[in-house]
């Protein structure tokens, strides 16, 4: 496949807060994330955190008051998600923390992927759940619909070209496994 732009990783979000002292102390103590360094040349308060490779900016809000109330918890609203390993332990936890949360599930080809939905303190949503078990599968060729010829070969070759490279990926597997 393509990388026109020579993109690596996500590298951070960025949040808008009612208030940083508030969502640093959920997105650390609840969350798992650190503060780390954040560059002095900027003239508006914020915080930078990092853990499970990737960070979250959090930028105070000019007028808290005018952000959108936080409503109802949806889990077709925008969100971010964290994979855990229990989510079990994980409504446990939130259950004593007091934090409201609802749950969904997702079944695939006989696996179950569990969900839990919840809204940091500014009413960003925030998924909680076991989707590494869910395997990450290219759509075959003939389920994407275009009336450009051109386009169906260029995205046929890449999806070939995606294929030999997960072959090739299995057989480093392979061979690095009985090492």
């Amino acid at each position: 496949m393509e990388n026109p732009l020579q993109l690596k990783c996500l590298n951070h979000i960025s949040l808008v807060c009612r208030s940083v002292e508030k969502s640093v102390d959920f997105y650390q103590n609840i969350l798992g994330f650190f503060p780390v360094k954040r560059p002095g040349s900027f003239n508006f308060s914020g915080a930078w955190l990092f853990n499970y490779g990737i960070g979250i900016h959090l930028l105070q809000s000019d007028n808290p008051d005018s952000m959108p109330k936080i409503g109802g918890i949806n889990p077709k609203n925008n969100h971010i998600s964290f994979q855990c390993e229990s989510m079990a332990l994980l409504e446990k936890k939130l259950k004593e923390l007091n934090i409201e949360y609802v749950t969904s599930d997702v079944e695939e080809g006989g696996i179950r992927v569990d969900q839990l939905f919840f809204h940091d303190p500014n009413g960003y949503m925030i998924e909680l759940c076991n989707c590494d078990i869910l395997p990450v599968t290219p759509l075959p060729v003939d389920s994407i619909q275009s009336s450009c010829s051109l386009t169906n070969r260029n995205v046929r070759r890449q999806r070939q070209q995606e294929q030999q490279v997960q072959l090739q990926v299995q057989k480093i597997e392979h061979v690095l496994w009985r090492n």
